[in-house]
Formats: structure tokens, sequence, C-alpha cells
């Protein structure tokens, strides 16, 4: 299973080296350097399903995500998620308060973004926006689960490209929970998409291929302080496209293949996003300003 990772992991950089300009990627897991307009709020309603294997239960961790720009350099995001398993129960599993600093104003060759994000979750989360540390039990009941709070705090160094109609981004991510001593947990995911069409069709059409982006990411844990590496670590290769079904919706749909024992069988993704232009303008001018 090492083998088969570590040729996923060179196939996508092999890809990155022949190089989505100026287009959002379709990535669940792998963030690029593009941030939010100034003032649009972006709202998603989004879903993990789990395909556990044979001796576990198949769960879905459906979740609402808020993006905001707050500025050209600083986008911040809020998530409140749940959990359903079957033959179990349906929890409610915590917010996450998200944000992304980009340091540099202009296009880069490679362009650094800055991420931070506090968590308030219990150990019954399943949204898996990001794979970090070792693999975690999911045969343990909502009810058990849910009592194991966890305060986190996590970080990441993301990298990111625009070559041609190609975009490539790497993401390194450091996790701290702060209500367990488990030391320093990591993880990695890498990306590269790249729209179906670069040019637009003479008509105006949501089927046209310019409005399909579509690539691949690979992401997985690699350990912790206390232990790092690939022992008892959850991987996965996973296909991604996105769809732009109008100038401020779109759907995003995602099928995760677990590549090692530890990883759940199949994770299928899906959201829908719809985008409120100028909302900060708006909601300012409602107040006199």
């Amino acid at each position: 299973m090492k083998r088969t990772l570590r040729q996923a992991v060179l196939i996508v950089c092999l890809l990155g080296g022949v190089s989505l300009a100026g287009q959002e990627a379709p990535y669940f897991v792998t963030y690029d350097h593009h941030l939010e307009e100034p003032g649009n709020l972006e709202i998603s309603v989004a879903n993990t399903g789990g395909l556990a294997r044979a001796d576990q239960r198949t769960y879905f961790a459906p979740y609402l995500e808020f993006e905001y720009g707050t500025k050209a350099w600083w986008t911040s995001e809020v998530y409140l998620e749940w959990q359903s398993t079957l033959g179990d129960s349906t929890i409610f599993t915590g917010w996450r308060l998200e944000n992304r600093f980009r340091p540099l104003k202009r296009e880069h060759r490679i362009n650094p973004v800055l991420y931070l994000e506090y968590e308030n979750i219990n150990e019954a989360s399943r949204i898996q926006k990001e794979i970090v540390g070792n693999a975690s039990e999911i045969g343990v009941r909502n009810s058990e689960l849910q009592q194991g709070a966890a305060h986190e705090l996590e970080g990441k160094l993301i990298l990111s490209s625009n070559t041609h109609s190609w975009n490539i981004a790497e993401n390194f991510m450091v996790e701290k929970n702060l209500s367990e001593n488990e030391g320093f947990e990591f993880g990695y995911s890498v990306g590269i998409s790249r729209p179906l069409a670069t040019l637009a069709s003479a008509s105006n059409c949501r089927f046209c291929r310019e409005n399909f982006v579509a690539g691949v990411e690979v992401y997985g844990g690699l350990g912790s302080s206390l232990g790092f590496g690939l022992h008892n670590t959850a991987h996965y290769v996973a296909p991604v496209i996105s769809w732009q079904v109008s100038d401020n919706t779109a759907l995003h749909f995602s099928p995760s293949i677990g590549v090692t024992h530890d990883s759940d069988p199949l994770l299928i993704r899906f959201s829908y996003t719809y985008e409120l232009r100028d909302f900060g303008k708006k909601v300012a001018g409602l107040f006199g300003r």
C-alpha cells in the first residue's frame, strides 16, 4: 500500500510539472492561493460520506460553510458540522473558525498562503476537511464519541502555482489538540486541476466545457511528533470536478479512494456553493455606513 501511495503522489507531481488561471479549483481538502473577493460571502452546503470497512458502519457528515472576503489578503470561514451513522444516531459535532492570509499581493511563480484554524469539535467529527496524524477509530458509537470534546489549533503552509491552464497546489498541515497530550499531528495534500476548455464559447451555455474544472488530489496523515511516518495512517487519491452552474452557483464532486488499510475504502464528497456578491457593502448600507 505504501508503494501505491508513493506512486500516486509521484503521478500528481509529474503532472504538475506540465503546468487554472484565475478560476477556483475544485478541491475538497487541498487549498490553493485564491481567496474570496473582498465583501463577498460564499455559502456552501456539503457532505462527506464514508463507506466503511466490513466490520464498521457507513456514515454521512454534512456541514455548512460560510466564507467571507474580509480583505483582499484575508479570507475568513466558519464551519458548522454534523454526523450521522447508519444504525446509530445523528449528532452535532461542532464548529470551526478558519482564516487564510496571503502575504504577497501580486501573482508569483509560487504563491504562499498562511492558514490558521480553531476547532471546537468532538471525537465524532467526520467531515475530514483534513487528514492528519494516525487513522481514527470509527467503530465507536456516537454517544461515546460525543463525550470526547476537542479544542484544536491547525496551521497550514499553502503553496500554489498557476501555469498556463493548470493549478498546482501543495499543503503541509500541523495540528495540535489542546485538550489532550497527543503531540503535534502532521498531514499533507497535493492537488492539480485545470478547466476542460480555456477559451469561452460563442454562445452562453451552462454545459460548455469551460464551465467545468477537473483534477485530482492526494492527501493523508503523516503521524505525529510522537511517531512521525506512514504507519497506521489514512491516505486517499481523489478525482475532483466542479461545475460553474451560473455566475454565482457551483457544484463540486469527488470520490476519494482509500489506498491504505487504515483508510475508508471510499469517501463520497459533494458540495453546492452560492455566492452573495458585495454582501459586506449591502449590510453596511442597511446601517447607513
